[in-house]
């Protein structure tokens, strides 16, 4: 589909073009198996816990010293 200068495309054009380009990027995707997903999920799970109970930790220690400088 080669275009003159200036030349635009009809919506319909532009949707068909999209849908290709799409399709054709798709085609090209790595999709992981059973066994990554679950070690990728593993990962991301006990990654979230880690900082999780990092941010808890911080949290209660600031809370315990904003308690102590307060209450004098």
């Amino acid at each position: 589909m080669s275009l003159a200068k200036g030349e635009k495309l009809s919506i319909t054009a532009k949707v068909k073009k999209h849908y290709r380009g799409v399709v054709s990027e798709m085609k090209r995707v790595h999709w992981p198996n059973r066994k990554e997903i679950i070690a990728y999920t593993s990962i991301v799970l006990v990654s979230v816990v880690i900082v999780g109970v990092v941010i808890w930790v911080f949290d209660s220690v600031v809370g315990f010293l904003m308690n102590f400088i307060i209450s004098g």
